[in-house]
C-alpha cells in the first residue's frame, strides 16, 4: 500500500464531467489499497475570471482582498470533487487551506508555505477517506487568507506530499509527460520517461510551463518524487526524481523558451560599489524578479546595466526604478518588451565540452542576433528578438540530437 498525492489542474476539471473522470480514477488508486489525497485547482479559466473582477475594480486593489477573491475558485472545485467521490461511493471531505491549516508568509498573492498541520489529514487516510485540499492557498499570520502565485496548485501538492511523507505527488494535467520541447513547435520532441530534479528546475525556470517552479525547487529540497500524467489518456508519464536514478544522462534534456519577458536598459550608471545593490535592492523590495544581468565594460567611471524580468512585472519594475533615478544616477532607462529567452537543458553538459558553441553557431547559421547571455551548470540561456522564437527552438533542438526517429 502506498501513500499517493494526486493533483489535478484547471484543465482537468474544467467542467462536471471531468471531475466525474477525476473521481472514477481517484477511486481506482482507493480500490488498489492505496492512502490518497487529492489537490485541485479551480476550474479552467475561472480565476482569469476572478483576477478580471479584482482589476477592473480597482487596478491598485488591496493585495488582501485580493487573495480573498481568488481563492473562491478552489473552494467550488473541492467541494464538486467531494461531491463527485462520494457519488462513486469513495469516503471524501473537502478541506480549505486554513482548515488543514497551510501556515504561510504574509506575502499576498505570492505567499511561501512555512508549515503544514497534517496530523488530522493522517488520521483520516488511515481511516480510508480521501482528503480533497485547495491548491492555491493557505493562511498568513494577521489570520487572512493567502495565494501563492500563478501554478501554486503544484506547490500546494510537493508540499502536502512532503508533510504527508508521501510516496508519491502525481500532477495530472493537460499534457503526459515532460518532453524536450513543446510539441505545439516540434511534432517531433519525444516525452521523457524520467528527468532529475536539477533538470526540471532549470527547464521551469526558464519557460517550460509544465511544473511550476516553486513546486520542483520544494521536490528537490524535500526529495518527494514527482510524476507528470495527463488527465484524458491512461498512458505512463514522466517522473521527477534525483539524479542518481537516471542511468543514461543527456547532454541535453530539454530546449524551453519563455515570451514573457522585459528587457530593461540603465544607461550611463555610476560605476562603484554598491551600484547593483542600488538597483536591484528596491526591484527585490517590491518583490520584483529579476533574471539575466549583464553589465558593460566601464568607460569614463560610467557603465550600461541590463536585465530582464516577467513582462507582467516590467510596469512596476520601471516605476521601482523611476522613483530611484536621483539615489542610482543613470541616465536614461530604455525599455524592450520585444524579446524572448531561449534556454538548452541537461546535466550532461557537467562532463561535456563545446555545448554553447554548438548554441551560439546553430543560432548565427539561422541569423539570430543573441542579446544577453546566462548560464549555469546545466543551463544555456539566450535573450534572442521575440519573433524568431520558433526558429531558434526548432533548430536547437535538431542540433542537439533531440528530434525523434521517424
Amino acid at each position: 500500500m502506498a501513500r499517493l498525492v494526486m493533483k489535478f489542474g484547471g484543465t482537468s476539471v474544467a467542467d462536471l464531467d471531468r471531475i466525474r473522470a477525476v473521481a472514477r480514477r481517484v477511486k481506482r488508486e482507493v480500490l488498489a489499497g492505496h492512502e490518497v489525497a487529492v489537490v485541485v485547482s479551480a476550474m479552467a479559466g475561472v480565476t482569469n475570471q476572478l483576477v478580471k473582477w479584482c482589476q477592473e475594480l480597482s487596478p491598485l486593489h488591496d493585495a488582501r482582498e485580493y487573495d480573498t477573491v481568488v481563492a473562491t475558485g478552489e473552494q467550488v472545485t473541492t467541494g464538486l470533487t467531494a461531491i463527485a467521490l462520494q457519488a462513486e461511493g469513495v469516503d471524501a471531505r473537502s478541506w480549505q487551506g486554513w482548515q488543514i491549516p497551510i501556515r504561510t508568509d504574509d506575502a499576498h498573492g505570492k505567499a511561501r508555505i512555512e508549515a503544514i498541520e497534517a496530523g488530522e489529514l493522517r488520521r483520516r487516510m488511515k481511516l480510508g477517506q480521501v482528503p480533497v485540499v485547495a491548491g492555491f492557498q493557505g493562511i498568513g499570520p494577521d489570520q487572512r487568507i493567502t495565494t501563492l502565485g500563478r501554478g501554486g496548485s503544484d506547490l500546494s501538492a510537493v508540499a502536502l506530499a512532503a508533510a504527508l511523507e508521501a510516496d508519491r505527488c502525481d500532477i495530472f494535467t493537460d499534457v503526459d509527460g515532460v518532453y524536450t520541447t513543446d510539441p505545439r513547435i516540434v511534432p517531433r520532441a519525444r516525452k521523457l520517461e524520467r528527468i532529475s530534479y536539477e533538470e526540471m528546475l532549470e527547464l521551469a525556470s526558464v519557460g517550460a510551463k509544465v511544473l511550476q517552479t516553486r513546486s520542483v525547487e520544494l521536490a528537490m529540497k524535500r526529495r518527494v518524487r514527482v510524476q507528470v500524467l495527463s488527465s484524458f489518456e491512461d498512458v505512463p508519464g514522466t517522473l521527477v526524481v534525483d539524479e542518481d536514478e537516471i542511468v543514461e544522462k543527456e547532454l541535453v534534456s530539454g530546449v524551453a523558451y519563455s515570451r514573457d519577458e522585459a528587457k530593461l536598459t540603465l544607461r550611463r550608471v555610476p560605476d562603484r560599489p554598491g551600484i547593483a545593490a542600488s538597483v536591484f535592492g528596491p526591484l527585490a523590495a517590491a518583490n520584483i524578479n529579476v533574471d539575466m544581468i549583464v553589465q558593460n565594460v566601464s568607460a569614463d567611471g560610467l557603465t550600461d546595466l541590463t536585465f530582464t524580468v516577467g513582462r507582467a512585472d516590467l510596469a512596476r519594475a520601471r516605476a521601482v526604478l523611476d522613483s530611484n533615478r536621483e539615489r542610482i544616477g543613470f541616465e536614461d532607462l530604455v525599455v524592450d518588451p520585444g524579446v524572448a529567452k531561449v534556454s538548452v537543458v541537461g546535466i550532461g553538459m557537467r562532463s561535456h565540452a563545446g555545448v554553447a558553441n554548438t548554441m551560439f553557431k546553430t543560432l548565427a547559421e539561422r541569423g539570430i542576433n543573441i542579446e544577453v547571455i546566462s548560464t549555469s551548470e546545466i543551463k544555456i540561456s539566450v535573450l534572442i528578438r521575440e519573433e524568431a522564437t520558433e526558429l531558434a527552438v526548432r533548430a536547437l533542438h535538431s542540433a542537439y540530437g533531440l528530434d525523434r526517429a521517424p
